[in-house]
This record gives structure tokens, C-alpha cells and sequence, in this order.
């Protein structure tokens, strides 16, 4: 299954340079400075687009310059490597960078979602809701955080919690990247079909290259019975992704659905020899 909505890793690092600007002990800003603090700062930051080595190395530079900052400074640089290391999929070292962070300042939100990202990429489903859960109990308001964690209950198949998160994530930030269509995708799983149509809708209004939420409608339009409608949006999922097999399985039971039985046999076909058990997933979503 392709994923419904982008997990998301902010990586700011504005607040570092006041804080090590104002935040220093004096000793440390009276005397001349050993290290380029600013240009580790552009670096830690990704300033410039920067490559992750070079992010990794700027914000390694001020980590162990750490006698020289604030312990809230030294945390936002813990939280910025980590999304570095995220980048590079390298999680084990980012969730040791976000555990650093979280130490150094327990009230600072963002690497708790960002913790929650790596175990998500990880397939750590559990410790990802926990994580985006503490990321929300300090921020009520942090509609990434409630995006994420729909994300985490897609993944583990609980599909009625995430529908509710997406409804959180819209409701503080409706432009969240992706939200609409995971919200479709949910409703679409769990019956509520009118509703999900009009969620896809609004999300190809905003994004009409997503090969995800062609996907996403055409399995509104396969539980539905328009097996046209649903043909023709696989045919553009795959388009952009040819291969979604989600979207040639789908594409392969509307096909049969209208008596083309070579056209759905071969969809079919495919579909499993990308992913091998893509008739269970069918099966929980309630198409057969």
C-alpha cells in the first residue's frame, strides 16, 4: 500500500542563533569564538540546501562545542542532526539524536513528532503513536503531530483512529500536505463513501499529480460499483506511478467487474509480483 500522507520532519534551526548569540554564558561571548559557530549554524540548518554530510557535520561542530551553549540550543541541534540522519534513513542514529534532544529540553515538541517519524519509517507502529502522543499532550495544537500519528494507525490498520486524527490534522491545518487524501483513504476503508469521495475531490483539487489519491478514489469508486470510474483512475495512479499495486490490483477487480476478464487476470498478475499478499489487503478493506 502506498502511504496515504507524508510523514513529516521539521528541521528549523532559527532559534539556534539567538540563543547562541544571547544565550551564551558571557565567558563564552567575550572571548574569541574557536569554532565558526555561524557557519555551523547555516550548516546544522541546511541553509543553502545544503548536503546531509554537511548539515550532519555543522550540527556535530556545535554538539560538541556544547560547553559553549544552552542546553535549549543544544537540543534544537540534537533535534536538527537527527532529521539529517532521518534523511539519510539512517533512524537508529536519529531517534538517539531526538532521545538527546527530549533529555536536554523535555518541553520541546518537535522531536517527539520527530522521533515518532523515525519509528514510523522503521515499522515501529506503537512507539510512533506514543511518541506523536506525547508530541500532542505538550502542543494540543500540532496538527503535524495529529497527521503523523493517522499515519501510524493506517499502518496498523486502525483505520476508525486515523479517519479521527485526519479530522484533527484538517481541522487545525487543512493545508497539511496529504491530509485530504489520507482522510479519503480512511473513510473509503471504512465505508463512509460520500464522505471519502469528497475528501479525494478536494485533495486532486489542490494536487492533481498525486498518483496516491487517484488510488484513493478509485477504491471509492470500486466499493461504490462504478467500475468505470475506478478503471480510469488506477489508469491515472498508475500513470504517474506504474508500480502502485494497489492500483493495478484495483484496477484489475473493476476490469473483472465488467467482464474483461484478460485485462483483470493480468492487472492482477502484476500487482502480486510487486506485493504477494495484496488480496488480504483488498479482502480488510472489504473488496473481493
Amino acid at each position: 500500500m502506498q502511504n496515504r500522507a507524508k510523514t513529516r520532519s521539521v528541521d528549523r534551526l532559527a532559534p539556534l542563533l539567538i540563543l547562541l548569540l544571547l544565550g551564551a554564558p558571557a565567558g563564552a561571548q567575550n572571548r574569541k569564538p574557536k569554532v565558526d559557530y555561524l557557519g555551523n549554524i547555516e550548516s546544522c540548518n541546511g541553509s543553502d540546501r545544503r548536503s546531509l554530510e554537511t548539515r550532519i557535520d555543522g550540527c556535530t561542530a556545535l554538539i560538541d562545542a556544547h560547553q559553549d551553549l544552552t542546553p535549549t540550543a543544544l537540543a534544537i541541534a540534537h533535534n536538527n542532526r537527527g532529521n539529517a540522519y532521518a534523511a539519510k534513513r539512517d533512524y537508529d542514529r536519529a531517534i538517539q539524536d531526538f532521545d538527546q534532544s527530549i533529555k536536554l529540553n523535555p518541553t520541546y515538541t518537535k522531536p517527539f513528532n520527530n522521533r515518532g517519524v523515525a519509528y514510523l519509517k522503521k515499522g515501529e507502529y506503537d512507539l510512533a503513536i506514543e511518541a506523536f502522543d506525547q508530541a500532542i499532550r505538550l502542543n494540543p495544537g500540532y496538527g503535524e503531530a495529529f497527521a503523523n500519528r493517522a499515519g501510524a494507525y493506517l499502518k496498523r490498520h486502525d483505520y476508525d483512529l486515523a479517519a479521527r486524527d485526519y479530522d484533527e490534522a484538517i481541522r487545525l491545518d487543512p493545508h497539511l500536505d496529504g491530509v485530504w487524501n489520507g482522510r479519503c483513504w480512511a473513510r473509503a476503508i471504512v465505508g463512509a463513501l460520500k464522505a471519502a469521495l469528497e475528501d479525494c475531490n478536494r485533495a486532486l483539487q489542490s494536487d492533481s499529480s498525486s498518483a496516491a489519491t487517484y488510488d484513493s478514489r478509485g477504491l471509492v469508486y470500486l466499493k461504490t460499483g462504478r467500475a468505470a470510474a475506478a478503471i480510469d483512475d488506477y489508469t491515472s495512479a498508475l500513470r504517474l506511478a506504474p508500480k502502485l499495486a494497489s492500483a493495478l490490483y484495483g484496477r484489475g477487480l473493476a476490469r473483472l467487474k465488467q467482464g474483461d476478464k484478460a485485462g483483470g487476470d493480468a492487472d492482477i498478475s502484476a500487482a502480486k509480483t510487486i506485493q504477494g499478499n495484496i488480496g488480504e489487503d483488498f479482502a480488510r478493506y472489504g473488496v473481493r
